[in-house]
């Protein structure tokens, strides 16, 4: 071989040597760089016409494995996923406490009650009843606290998923200039492992935020997927767009994510295209899981507001009162009033002697008030007046019934039949109308409405309500708008139920004994959600909509743990709660004692409401059933627990298996600093040895030259 082709061959080494120690100190500086992964230099053998020529660099190459990038990606979004829900869950269950806890709303429960069997011990105790009334509000306000704090943890949700949309378009961007960069250094056969470097710790951010899988192009570019197959970045990009709501409340219309995918403007939906990540979690949250609590929280302080309502209504105070004035119902005058059972009105003077008595009593067929049979509240109300003669006066405006007292030292009472009690709509008259309540509330808090198919609709004309179907993964499904201007409620539930126009091929609306109205989705829907979006049925007089007074819709059903409130007139009077009763049967006359100071069985009624089985309806993941309210409080206590243990115990699960994802894939990708240490020491070697062919050529040079001059 000629000197020349020895100093080749030796410069080729040098030259090699000197980009491997490179390689391998830019891999020691990068041992601790998120994302970094190590780089080799990749050689071969130069040879001509069978003979070595030295050492050929074909590149520098980032040693990565995309099956363990992808493995890696995919625990990244899952356990992004799980951290979010955990961390939302997790402040939601601090605020409710547990059962143990006198602060939470499980013990103000059970401290409230302890107070009403307190006061029922002495009825006369003014101090006893006025605590009881506290505790009692106490009790309502933290229930509203919790309803406030869920909202406000769904508009946090919602603003994040904002955020994170705008961070999914940064990276998208930084990406298409990263791969024209990628492109242009790969043509250009320049070095493009720092800008892969830069992908790759993109992607793990990506992947936190939605679940991805990327696809390495032979020119150095990233195309980056959903996992479902949408395209987000090739050689364009998509552009997420999302709105805000602005608003945690309940029934608001969250929109969708979406990206326009041509320049005509078609937009597609995204939001089922995102499975996992943290902005799957901060849907899931805002859209089920916080819902669902919120659900079963409105349902519990329903219940204890309406035990409580029957018994108070079920009592009077000492004297009794000279106006009864009743809830808003919804109800019309023209409304037919029929149930079962029998109850009695009584006028009683100061000093709790029986001034006149009225019996009603109801069946399927309508009423009777003293004999005297009527159909509708109307009816009801004149009957009531006939009965009253010029001891008092009843009206019923706005949806509600009054009871007034012509002389203002008499006053009213109510008391239910203890063989055959009355019962509308599943609830004694006076408890009905709430006509002695206790806690009030400005809407409806029960939906035994006690209509029949019969009864008018009372909407305006052109009156609609909207409803959304939403499939199980997030996607509106179907619009709905259903005509609510029919005669009678018979005809707005056919209206509902139509399978063109309405919801026929979704489920069953039906209208049950109570008056309430319920939807029965088929078995094929079972998992979609109907959502009501617009309401602008009123019925006239009332103020009230038909979605408040069926409680149809998140905006009905949940928000009642924020309007509950003790009565204003008994946290200022205590001595007008109602822990008296009247002693009163079928042989009672005027001039009868009937209510005497000093009697705590009403008291005690309030009392015993909290271990009193009653039936709540379906709530959020809690079927309908019976139980007692200590038995709901403490159950709704343990599922937000339940929830938030077991949101733990994912995200740790989760993040074991990411960590376990991302060290296999470190294994490979990561910086040994053992293995670039000992390549440190054989490129030295190889560059001294490369060195030494040099300095002998060199040696032979002169050899030559000396030869030469001789």
């Amino acid at each position: 071989m000629a000197l020349n082709g020895i100093l080749g061959n030796a410069m080729s080494g040098i030259q090699a040597s000197q980009l491997g120690m490179r390689s391998v100190s830019n891999n020691i500086a990068n041992v601790n760089t998120p994302g970094y992964a190590r780089t080799q230099v990749d050689l071969a053998a130069r040879s001509a016409a069978g003979t070595g020529m030295g050492v050929q660099v074909m590149g520098i190459t980032r040693v990565a494995d995309v099956y363990l990038q992808a493995a890696s990606l995919r625990a990244g979004s899952d356990a992004s996923a799980a951290k979010a829900a955990a961390g939302i869950l997790d402040r939601i269950q601090s605020q409710f406490g547990g059962t143990s806890d006198p602060g939470s709303l499980y013990g103000r429960l059970i401290k409230a009650f302890e107070s009403l069997g307190a006061a029922a011990v002495d009825p006369s105790e003014r101090v006893a009843r006025l605590s009881a009334a506290s505790d009692l509000q106490a009790f309502f306000d933290e229930s509203k606290r919790l309803s406030s704090e869920i909202r406000a943890l769904r508009d946090e949700a919602d603003r994040r998923l904002s955020a994170g949309v705008e961070r999914v378009n940064e990276i998208l961007t930084e990406l298409q200039a990263l791969n024209t960069q990628a492109q242009s250094l790969n043509a250009s056969g320049a070095d493009t492992t720092g800008a892969s470097n830069r992908q790759a710790e993109l992607l793990n951010e990506l992947s936190g935020l939605m679940d991805i899988r990327s696809e390495l192009q032979p020119d150095g570019r990233i195309f980056v997927r959903t996992e479902n197959g949408v395209s987000l970045l090739d050689n364009g990009k998509l552009e997420l767009s999302y709105v805000p709501s602005g608003t945690g409340a309940y029934g608001a219309d969250y929109g969708n994510i979406t990206a326009v995918v041509s320049a005509s403007g078609a937009t597609v939906n995204l939001t089922s295209s995102i499975r996992s990540g943290e902005l799957r979690a901060l849907m899931d949250m805002r859209d089920k899981e916080l819902p669902t609590i919120a659900a079963q929280l409105a349902e519990f302080t329903a219940g204890t507001s309406d035990a409580l309502n029957a018994a108070h209504n079920n009592a009077s105070a000492y004297p009794a009162p000279s106006t009864l004035t009743g809830r808003a119902t919804g109800l019309l005058a023209s409304d037919i009033l029929s149930g079962s059972g029998q109850s009695v009105l009584a006028v009683v003077n100061a000093t709790g002697e029986l001034v006149n008595r009225i019996d009603l009593e109801f069946t399927g067929a309508g009423f009777t008030v003293n004999g005297n049979a009527g159909t509708t509240i109307g009816d009801l109300v004149n009957e009531l007046n006939t009965a009253l003669g010029g001891d008092g006066t009843a009206s019923f405006t706005g949806g509600r019934l009054v009871i007034t007292t012509s002389d203002p030292d008499n006053g009213l009472a109510n008391l239910q039949d203890e063989g055959d009690p009355s019962s509308i709509g599943g609830r004694g008259f006076a408890h009905f109308f709430g006509l002695n309540d206790i806690i009030t509330s400005p809407r409806p808090s029960f939906f035994d409405t006690g209509l029949t198919a019969a009864s008018p609709l009372g909407t305006a004309a052109g009156s609609e309500m909207s409803f959304r179907i939403t499939t199980p993964d997030g996607r509106a499904s179907t619009n709905i708008t259903v005509p609510a201007d029919q005669a009678n409620l018979g005809a707005f539930v056919a209206a509902l139920n139509d399978p063109a126009t309405g919801m026929g091929g979704f489920g069953n609306w039906a209208l049950d004994a109570n008056g309430a109205l319920n939807f029965t989705p088929n078995a094929t829907y079972a998992n979609y959600k109907v959502d009501l979006t617009s309401d602008s049925s009123i019925r006239a007089g009332t103020g009230l909509s038909l979605s408040q007074i069926f409680g149809i819709g998140d905006a009905a059903r949940l928000s009642r743990s924020e309007t509950f409130a003790v009565r204003s007139d008994l946290r200022t009077n205590s001595s007008a709660i109602s822990f008296s009763q009247l002693n009163i049967d079928g042989a009672s006359a005027p001039g009868d004692l009937v209510l005497t100071k000093g009697d705590g069985r009403g008291g005690q009624a309030l009392y015993d409401a909290l271990l009193t089985p009653r039936r709540f309806d379906s709530a959020g993941g809690f079927a309908a059933g019976t139980g007692t309210l200590q038995e709901y409080g403490a159950r709704l206590s343990g599922d937000v627990g339940t929830r938030s243990a077991r949101a733990e115990r994912a995200a740790d699960a989760a993040e074991a298996v990411k960590l376990s994802a991302d060290q296999k894939r470190m294994d490979v990708e990561g910086v040994n600093m053992d293995e670039e240490l000992a390549n440190m020491i054989l490129f030295q070697q190889a560059y001294n040895a490369a060195a030494r062919i040099i300095q002998a050529s060199s040696e032979m040079t002169d050899t030559l030259l000396n030869m030469v001059r001789r």
